[in-house]
């Protein structure tokens, strides 16, 4: 059964279950939930060589993107990745213990560290990302520029207001 089918088979069991109640919404989430899991496989799959999770290479990424030379703190990190600091910690200890990144002493303030890619980690982004690119684009390419403009308008909007529901 592929996700489509169960997707229309959820539909269906629903509308047989409860027959008057609109549950468009839970199907949203559901396919959305799906899709992002679906595309994540299909990423994660670009670098099995990399031994990089979703985490790792995001965290990889965004040092690199981001990183100043003087580095980023873990919170710094942990703002960029939208995650919680502690969630950070595991990642950088393993990408530091394969030697793609590094802390150093923060000079500002003796408790805190900055975090640098090493040029192995460095090396690693830089033959990844293209690789990684390409699968997004093939992951994407039914989609024409417009459709990718109002896909990703639609879902900033969701964001935005799940963001002000936080408030």
């Amino acid at each position: 059964m592929t996700i489509l089918d169960l997707l229309d088979r959820i539909r269906r069991d629903w509308q047989t279950c409860e027959p008057g109640l609109d549950t468009s919404p839970m199907l949203t989430f559901i396919t959305l939930t799906r899709a992002q899991a679906l595309l994540d496989e299909h990423v994660r799959a670009t670098a099995p060589h990399a031994d990089l999770t979703a985490a790792t290479r995001d965290l990889l990424f965004t040092l690199h993107r981001s990183g100043t030379p003087d580095g980023l703190t873990p919170g710094e990190l942990a703002a960029l990745l939208a995650v919680s600091p502690a969630s950070v910690t595991g990642s950088l200890d393993r990408l530091e213990a394969r030697g793609l990144l590094r802390r150093t002493p923060d000079p500002q303030d003796r408790r805190a560290q900055r975090i640098h890619l090493t040029e192995d980690g460095r090396d690693l982004v830089r033959q990844h990302l293209p690789v990684h690119l390409r699968c997004e684009e093939d992951l994407l390419s039914p989609l024409n520029a417009a459709e990718r403009q109002q896909l990703e308008h639609l879902l900033r909007r969701l964001i935005a207001h799940a963001e002000t529901r936080q408030a």
